[in-house]
């Protein structure tokens, strides 16, 4: 299945989460950053929930940036994840983990101040959490935004995405509630291969999607 873009299939996702009776004010839709909040807006705006941005950064393997072997994600605590199967097949230099997890937490505390302006993350507690990213392939950026949204003890956890790799869904479906997809792909290499267009999202729609979805909100809870 390819996508036209983030927005068809934020589109489309949306439609599948709302004919499941997801949606309302009971629940949160979180966008990974950055192209994963497109998506989520999109789904927020069909379920007429709010939009939060999960502030989480991946660590790539060393000469290999794309390939994501963990994550870091800021919550009540910052979490590391690390996928330790795919780490113990790679040559990783010594020091080179802790290193990157610095440069991470340091790359999320920048950007909180850029995307939250000071306000306050949208309390998930006793709420449904819908994690939602542009596509998954190792997962190891929604690995840890589910152990961080874990923390603030959620009545349940969904992942959304248009299209995860299907070895992957298996594991998320393991510490999850539910796994919804569009589709589920045997043979995965990156999720540009599913888009027309998969250009990248910047920090000024990202800002402006956010606002958006809190005017749109806003304007629900006052009608």
């Amino acid at each position: 299945m390819i996508f036209k873009n983030r927005i068809e299939a934020g589109k489309l996702l949306g439609e599948k989460l709302s004919a499941e009776k997801f949606g309302g004010g009971n629940t949160v839709v979180i966008g990974l950053l950055r192209g994963g909040i497109p998506v989520a807006y999109e789904i927020a705006a069909i379920l007429k929930s709010p939009l939060d941005v999960a502030l989480v950064r991946k660590i790539g393997a060393p000469n290999q940036e794309e390939l994501a072997i963990g994550a870091v994600v800021d919550g009540k605590s910052p979490k590391v994840y690390l996928n330790e199967s795919l780490i113990s097949r790679i040559n990783i230099p010594a020091g080179y983990l802790g290193r990157m997890e610095k440069i991470k937490l340091k790359e999320i505390r920048e950007r909180e101040k850029i995307y939250r302006q000071g306000a306050e993350k949208i309390d998930v507690s006793g709420k449904t959490a819908i994690i939602v990213d542009d596509g998954i392939a190792t997962g190891a950026s929604a690995m840890a935004v589910i152990e961080a949204v874990k923390d603030e003890k959620p009545a349940k956890i969904i992942v959304a995405v248009p299209v995860i790799a299907a070895d992957t869904m298996r594991e998320l479906r393991k510490v999850v509630d539910k796994v919804v997809v569009l589709s589920a792909q045997e043979e995965f290499y990156a999720v540009g291969e599913f888009y027309e267009d998969f250009s990248q999202t910047t920090d000024e729609e990202v800002l402006y999607l956010l606002q958006k979805s809190k005017n749109s909100i806003n304007f629900i809870n006052t009608n």
